[in-house]
């Protein structure tokens, strides 16, 4: 373990981590050596810890060179205020309860789906919730782990034959994408579906993924948060990574900034239903509005 601020020596560089707040323990790598310091984003966004109290909030690590994250890089990508959303998302399960119908949302295991729980709790306040939180089995384990961590999240309970009996009709179900098209979601009937994900901001996404509601919630950096960033950080270079990169490379290029493309290496298949996993489908869609 290294806590956040503090630098250690490896190869004559020294090393420290600094918090990314994109979820718990992300963080930003800086690397100084001869005067020189360079910082290397991760998956980052700048949301104060009112809108994602599950993660510390991003810290500005003033810097010569960087590495920025690219996700979410084009002008369409601006988010909404998270509580705002989460006050739909709420109206939206009340609805569904006041129906009959479980509300099930897609969202990714790891870091969104304790942000959504977390979000949505808060909204309700004490007026409270319509029904139960009820998670699929590959959400609880990290939710055990968050918990376990010090962040407090509201009750919930796994999903089961039993429990979807016993809460048929009210309860907010939250399991990753791909779960939503195997026969783990029979024993919810009858129910209807959302996607919690930067994505959703994207004309045909829906479609594409065939449901009901789409809410636009991200734990990634927005274009203007990218900017904000960048400009933050006090660097003369950046480079841009992870995304469609060329808007924002060309972009930066006009406002005096030397920018230029570093290429993701690793293409294996996120496992745990993240955003990553929605990019091909949000590229289609892109390339189908234009």
């Amino acid at each position: 373990m290294l806590a956040y601020g503090e630098a250690v020596d490896l190869n004559g560089v020294k090393v420290s981590l600094h918090p990314a707040g994109h979820i718990i323990g992300s963080s930003q790598i800086r690397l100084e050596k001869d005067g020189r310091v360079v910082v290397v984003s991760g998956d980052y966004k700048l949301a104060p810890r009112s809108e994602d109290p599950t993660a510390t909030p991003f810290e500005t690590v003033r810097c010569d060179e960087f590495v920025t994250e690219c996700t979410f890089g084009l002008p369409i990508f601006r988010w909404e205020n998270a509580f705002d959303v989460a006050g739909e998302m709420l109206a939206w399960w009340r609805d569904c309860a006041a129906n009959d119908r479980n509300a099930i949302i897609s969202a990714y295991a790891l870091g969104k789906a304790q942000r959504v729980m977390r979000l949505i709790a808060d909204v309700a306040g004490k007026d409270g919730m319509p029904g139960p939180i009820l998670l699929h089995g590959a959400v609880t384990g990290l939710c055990e782990a968050y918990e376990a961590s010090g962040v407090d999240l509201p009750q919930w309970e796994a999903v089961t034959v039993e429990s979807a009996k016993v809460h048929k009709g009210r309860a907010l179900v939250i399991a990753p994408p791909s779960a939503l098209g195997t026969p783990w979601v029979r024993k919810l009937r009858p129910f209807e579906t959302a996607s919690a994900s930067g994505w959703s901001a994207v004309r045909g996404t829906r479609r594409i993924r065939s449901i009901d509601r789409g809410f636009v919630i991200s734990d990634h950096a927005d274009w203007d948060s990218i900017l904000n960033a960048i400009v933050s950080s006090g660097a003369e270079r950046v480079g841009v990574t992870h995304g469609q990169t060329g808007p924002l490379i060309r972009y930066l290029r006009e406002q005096g900034i030397d920018a230029y493309d570093l290429p993701t290496r690793f293409t294996g298949e996120d496992e745990t239903g993240g955003e990553d996993e929605e990019e091909p489908v949000a590229a289609a869609s892109i390339e189908e509005d234009a």
